[in-house]
């Protein structure tokens, strides 16, 4: 037998807005099982039964009421999943266009992606060749837009 938990009990608003949920419009899958698995909770299901019944494992069900008891339906949303920040801002993109549109360095006839990678490099920001080849193909993708 699992932890044992506080019973789950939905507002009769809560029900009727999973169940809204469950019967309309299209949701992501996640965002369905766990709608289910508070509903089976608030019909007094144990958590293994809840489990079995949505098909999800053992530690979801109880996630899902640890994050209904912590935040009511806000339980049925996405965390936030912070990651990476973007090497690629607007401010770089920006500066790569800037260069591109400006007269060859001296000597050269064009500017090359490696030739434009030096220069953003020396300005302070780390890219590669081909994110910088990436953000003059979408550069030229709005252009002719």
């Amino acid at each position: 037998m699992g932890k044992l938990k506080e019973k789950l009990r939905l507002s009769s608003g809560e029900v009727a807005e999973l169940n809204s949920l469950l019967s309309k419009g299209k949701h992501p899958v996640r965002k369905i099982k766990r709608a289910q698995i508070l509903l089976r909770l608030h019909e007094g299901k144990i958590h293994a039964e809840a489990a079995e019944i949505v098909k999800v494992c053992l530690a979801t069900v109880y996630n899902i009421h640890d994050r209904y008891l912590a935040g009511k339906l806000k339980a049925l949303n996405e965390k936030d999943r912070p990651g990476q920040p973007r090497k690629v801002t607007p401010e770089v993109e920006a500066a790569v266009t800037r260069i591109a549109c400006s007269e060859a360095p001296e000597g050269k006839d064009r500017w090359t992606v490696s030739l434009i990678n030096e220069r953003i490099v020396k300005l302070g920001y780390e890219l590669n060749d081909e994110s910088v080849r990436l953000i003059l193909k979408k550069a030229n993708r709005a252009a002719a837009a």
